[in-house]
């Protein structure tokens, strides 16, 4: 099965190769160095940009799920973004950062540092869910004895959220409308 994933918005593995003809006939007066800056300066606008288009208020607080990468080895852990707003997924404290939806459709981003690399995943609780069952999972989580059924069962993906806003059609909406028929 080909991966197949929508990048939201990185700053990681930026071509100038791809920018050059726009930047050079729109900026034809700078430097190629001040060029490449301002390509660095004009993405990191667009992310801007993804969180004004992603400004989805959900219920609850949004679950991530991370697997990190330190100076001492991988370790899970997770936290909540209190707000419940779907944007407030796109900050990271990290030097790159690429936030996609997965084949899967769950929104995932790949954050590395000068550690290592940080693979988030963010989650939205289930209406319904009780306290109980967040915190059963939450424990099972810092335990590192989670699994992808305890999420689901749980939680679930912010692809579909997301996939609304930028009309994507995408592998696990397909699956599931011919689940329907």
């Amino acid at each position: 099965m080909k991966k197949e994933k929508h990048i939201i918005w990185s700053n990681y593995f930026l071509d100038y190769d791809d920018w050059k003809d726009d930047l050079e006939e729109q900026y034809p007066d700078l430097s190629e160095d001040e060029r490449i800056s301002l390509m660095y300066e004009i993405n990191n606008d667009y992310l801007e940009d993804e969180r004004m288009n992603l400004n989805i208020q959900l219920d609850r607080p949004i679950l991530v799920i991370g697997d990190l990468g330190l100076w001492d080895g991988r370790h899970s852990g997770y936290k909540e973004i209190e707000s419940g707003n779907i944007r407030d997924c796109l900050y990271a404290d990290t030097d790159y950062s690429t936030w996609y939806v997965d084949q899967l459709g769950d929104l995932r981003c790949d954050a590395i540092h000068h550690d290592g690399t940080n693979h988030y995943l963010y989650r939205a609780y289930k209406d319904g869910i009780s306290d109980s069952q967040i915190d059963l999972l939450k424990e099972k989580l810092y335990d590192g004895t989670a699994t992808r059924a305890d999420n689901t069962r749980v939680t679930r993906r912010l692809g579909d959220d997301i996939a609304r806003v930028y009309g994507l059609s995408l592998p696990w909406q397909r699956q599931s409308t011919e689940l329907q028929r």
